[in-house]
């Protein structure tokens, strides 16, 4: 956390006001074109609903690298200039630090914060933690990872449709349409994840870091993590003996983990108790694994993971 918050400390407030630069950064992270609006989304999943409600009429950079971790992204100079320079910025106050400076000092009238669109869960705790220094949620009053309820997605495209129809009342009509289409989408994906679900003879599933809060709560599991909301937590002793005996009174058959973190724990954990390890991703971002799936893909394949190892 002191890194972090000395990395950020780095980016004054007139390095944040005065770098602004004309490029439009890394190509690698241009999520779709055109020649009109440009817009900052803070990582992939922002990006992903931004792309699908601009179509042709945007330009949607992700500010987090592929294969980066979301929660560990500090912004180069470069990309605080994008912020700067971008008819929108789409992004969740509180996840990303170093986006919170960068939007307060340069676009807070020209941002969608997605975390006063939802009903933010609470933050599970792990008190029995050990000290490190983690990452820093800022002022963020609640679990972040409000993607993996996929109705949630709905409200957060809705918003972004009327934003970009009121920075380009030209295409108004097109951004609503695409918000509409992708909203039936989702519609589908929530349904699929209900019936899919409904039947399972297990209701509770073991994660590496508790990710999966509004999943959980939408379709009626139990998740119990290794860590908390934190991924590169330490876990005590105590947690995980309590861990491991969850797993062993409720017949626990698999110990999630996933792309962006370190497996290590999970995998040993498994192995100490004779069960499987598999991934669920959290979808925070794409890796060079995934590089040529998407949200959806992404979901539907943490579903089937569920469905196994709960006995749907």
């Amino acid at each position: 956390m002191k890194n972090r918050r000395a990395a950020i400390a780095a980016l004054s407030t007139a390095a944040l006001a005065g770098l602004v630069l004309t490029g439009c950064g890394d190509d690698d992270n241009t999520a779709s074109g055109g020649d009109g609006l440009t817009v900052a989304a803070s990582f992939y999943p922002l990006a992903f609903v931004t792309e699908r409600v601009a179509g042709d009429h945007a330009t949607v950079d992700n500010l987090t690298q592929a294969g980066g971790e979301p929660h560990d992204l500090e912004l180069t100079a470069r990309q605080v200039g994008e912020i700067s320079d971008a008819d929108l910025v789409v992004y969740l106050a509180g996840f990303q630090p170093s986006v919170d400076e960068a939007v307060e000092q340069n676009a807070e009238d020209r941002a969608v914060d997605v975390a006063g669109l939802v009903e933010l869960l609470d933050e599970p705790e792990h008190g029995d933690e050990e000290d490190h220094e983690g990452h820093d949620h800022g002022d963020l009053a609640g679990d972040p990872h409000v993607w993996l309820d996929p109705t949630n997605l709905e409200t957060i495209a809705s918003a972004v449709a009327d934003r970009l129809a009121e920075a380009d009342p030209d295409n108004a009509d097109a951004y609503r349409a695409n918000a509409d289409a992708l909203n039936a989408d989702l519609q589908e994906l929530d349904q699929e994840f209900e019936t899919g679900l409904a039947q399972c003879t297990q209701r509770v599933f073991v994660v590496a870091h508790e990710a999966f809060g509004y999943l959980a709560h939408r379709y009626d599991l139990e998740q119990v993590g290794i860590s908390g909301i934190d991924p590169d937590a330490e876990p005590s002793p105590e947690r995980l003996a309590e861990v491991h005996d969850v797993v062993r009174e409720e017949g626990v058959t698999t110990i999630f983990y996933e792309r962006l973190v370190s497996p290590d724990v999970a995998e040993t954990l498994a192995g100490d108790l004779g069960v499987q390890a598999a991934v669920l991703d959290p979808i925070e971002g794409l890796t060079d694994d995934t590089a040529d799936q998407d949200y959806f893909s992404l979901m539907r394949a943490d579903l089937e993971a569920l469905r196994t190892a709960n006995g749907c």
